[in-house]
């Protein structure tokens, strides 16, 4: 492939205008065309902006943003692609007009010419399958905020000539990008692998199980995440997001693992979209978050006696190491005396199914999260049955917050809430690369640049153990009959041979 010093950009909105500051920082010359003047006046104004602002804080020298200014072309026609390396379309999300577009541009460029679409979610393939030469034709997805977004997927369409994909992978890294490789499939990685938190958030609150600022708060605060899902969707805005939910789930032919919820749908139609529209699942007053305070825990009266399940040995573990420095008195025994709380520590199970399979009393039972890997210290998951007495549920409550720490008190769920969203993320990356859609190392790279996780979700797997990943999604399945959350096969075979979920197999190493 022929070296890439000048590229082309059609679209001059948010993701356009990001696109040509990387590229003209990196000092690649830049072509800008869209069909609307008022969107190249407006990307030139932004431009010029930004790279003041850049100068200000030091972060680029005033040349360097000269430079990068003067190297960048504004065009209303696009024939002005015509001596461009390389052409990334940004225009509308529609496949129709992507194709047109593609068909138009191989009259215009050199037949040499790279020609790459930024989509997010539609078929390189079918972009390319318009074209006379299709060979060059690739995926360049890059995210909002461009220049803090620091991933970039490659996608390699059916007919794509792979030699375009390393060519756009060396200018992702002259751009200070992070590039990660693809096959052509829906969502590709970072929204392929999105929908475990997203979908299965959705899922859990669609269940009743807890308030949207509660779910939020038991993954930010005890699984670790920086923002829950609710957060994350109000964020993103519900518009863009929910017709993704949609749009992969259709693609997959309605596979059971991503199937949206109707609270996407009713807030789509309500205009409820997130901050950009004051409201979502939240409600924002002056671009802040507004939340409702938090209920004071009930206040701690005398010694509480607890006996705790011993069917999940390390959940008994944790649990007893817990309850006994809040003060608890631990009955030891297989049969709990008449006035104890009775504790149990399912892993993918509800407190009505361990109930029932150990014959406890119902109305002093209680589950605990102590899933391992999840943090205690910050925040509690107090589960309850609808046969819970409430004041069971108090006395529970003001235990396990004895000492200052927040619970979260939760109706009955399979998995609580960050087993089950923890779990359905860390399975799809497997399933994705069980297809063979990227690498290992490429999941997880992008999920941990695209979406923010604390780890990548494969990493995240292992240190969690993916055995206890693999029993929460059997009870889950067990206890729901869904197929939803059906193992994927590359985890369940590391399980069984003892491998890490990083780990490919010995024969693709060979």
């Amino acid at each position: 492939m022929k070296e890439i010093h000048t590229i082309g950009i059609a679209g001059a909105g948010a993701m356009g205008r990001g696109i040509a500051q990387i590229a003209a920082q990196a000092g690649l010359g830049v072509v800008m065309f869209d069909v609307q003047p008022a969107a190249l006046v407006a990307a030139r104004d932004n431009l010029d902006s930004t790279f003041k602002t850049l100068v200000s804080k030091g972060k680029i020298t005033q040349e360097t943003a000269q430079a990068a200014m003067t190297g960048i072309a504004f065009a209303e026609d696009i024939n002005a692609f015509a001596a461009c390396d390389l052409v990334i379309e940004a225009i509308v999300e529609r496949l129709d007009v992507k194709q047109q577009f593609f068909r138009q541009l191989e009259t215009v460029v050199a037949p040499d010419c790279i020609l790459v679409s930024n989509t997010s979610s539609l078929s390189i393939t079918s972009i390319a399958a318009v074209c006379e030469r299709p060979a060059r034709v690739a995926g360049y997805h890059f995210f909002n905020p461009v220049p803090l977004m620091k991933v970039v997927e490659v996608v390699d369409g059916l007919r794509s000539d792979p030699r375009v994909g390393d060519a756009l992978m060396e200018l992702s890294r002259r751009m200070g990008h992070t590039p990660v490789r693809a096959k052509d499939m829906p969502g590709f990685i970072v929204n392929h692998a999105g929908r475990g938190m997203n979908t299965e958030g959705l899922r859990v609150a669609q269940e009743c199980v807890a308030s949207f600022q509660t779910i939020d708060e038991i993954m930010r605060e005890q699984a670790g995440f920086r923002m829950g899902p609710f957060e994350l969707m109000d964020l993103t805005g519900l518009d863009v997001s929910h017709p993704v939910m949609e749009s992969v789930y259709r693609q997959f032919f309605d596979e059971p693992r991503f199937k949206p919820s109707p609270l996407g749908t009713v807030r789509v139609a309500g205009g409820l979209f997130g901050r950009k529209s004051k409201g979502g699942f939240y409600d924002y007053v002056d671009g802040q978050k507004q939340i409702a305070p938090a209920v004071p825990a009930p206040r701690m009266e005398g010694v509480t006696k607890v006996w705790i399940s011993h069917l999940h040995e390390q959940g008994h573990a944790l649990a007893g190491h817990l309850l006994r420095g809040l003060g608890a008195a631990i009955q030891m025994g297989s049969t709990p005396d008449p006035d104890c709380l009775l504790v149990v520590t399912p892993y993918g199970q509800d407190v009505s199914t361990t109930v029932a399979q150990q014959g406890l009393d119902p109305a002093r039972t209680i589950g605990l999260d102590t899933f391992n890997g999840f943090d205690q210290t910050k925040r509690r998951t107090l589960m309850v049955s609808p046969a819970t007495d409430p004041q069971w549920r108090d006395r529970a409550h003001a235990l396990l917050s004895h000492d200052g720490v927040p619970v979260s008190v939760i109706q009955d769920s399979p998995g609580f809430v960050a087993q089950r969203i923890v779990a359905m993320i860390v399975n799809i990356a497997c399933d994705i690369a069980q297809q063979g859609i990227a690498t290992p190392q490429d999941i997880d790279r992008a999920v941990n640049l695209g979406l923010g996780y604390p780890k990548g979700p494969l990493t995240m797997g292992d240190a969690l153990g993916p055995a206890k990943v693999l029993e929460v999604l059997r009870n889950l399945q067990a206890v729901t009959g869904d197929p939803r959350y059906r193992p994927s096969l590359w985890l369940q075979r590391r399980v069984q041979l003892g491998m890490s979920l990083l780990a490919v197999s010995a024969t693709q190493r060979a």
